[in-house]
């Protein structure tokens, strides 16, 4: 890590694990990546804003999906830190990574509901992919956390 950068806080954030009737999972394409790294709804808390109601607004801001019901709060928080290239560029240069609060959701709406064309788009494109399958396409920065995520997500669903 940059030596100028090591002491630098973690972000507050959240990410959404949304299932569809199949048990599949929604993940989307960045915008602000080239390659072909997809990724779950996540994001900052802001200030006196609990998880939870984060979590949601992001999915929202994210996706438009708003008719979800929470399944579980997955227990403790994900860890990741950026690599060296992305310090000081991502989040205006304040933070070095970030401490996510992770929720599994289900969606309980119709594809043609799923909007990604937001005010902030976020995502070029979407789809749903089986559970096993969200380790194959993530950011490698990220991989340790989606791991985590899979395994403690198949537990909750099988």
């Amino acid at each position: 890590m940059k030596e100028k950068f090591k002491n630098l806080p973690l972000r507050s954030g959240v990410g959404i694990i949304v299932l569809n009737k199949d048990n599949k999972i929604f993940v989307g394409k960045r915008i602000d990546n080239p390659k072909n790294f997809w990724q779950m709804p996540q994001g900052g808390v802001d200030n006196g804003e609990d998880f939870l109601t984060a979590a949601y607004r992001e999915l929202e801001e994210e996706t438009s999906i708003s008719n979800v019901k929470l399944i579980k709060e997955i227990n403790g928080t994900l860890t990741y830190e950026l690599p060296d290239n992305l310090l000081g560029i991502i989040w205006k240069g304040k933070y070095k990574g970030q401490k996510q609060k992770w929720f599994l959701m289900r969606y309980l709406g119709e594809d043609k509901d799923i909007n990604i064309k937001t005010d902030k788009p976020e995502f070029l494109e979407w789809k749903w992919v089986d559970i096993d399958k969200i380790t194959e396409f993530v950011v490698d920065f990220k991989l340790h956390v989606y791991k985590e995520l899979k395994e403690k997500v198949k537990k909750i669903i099988n």
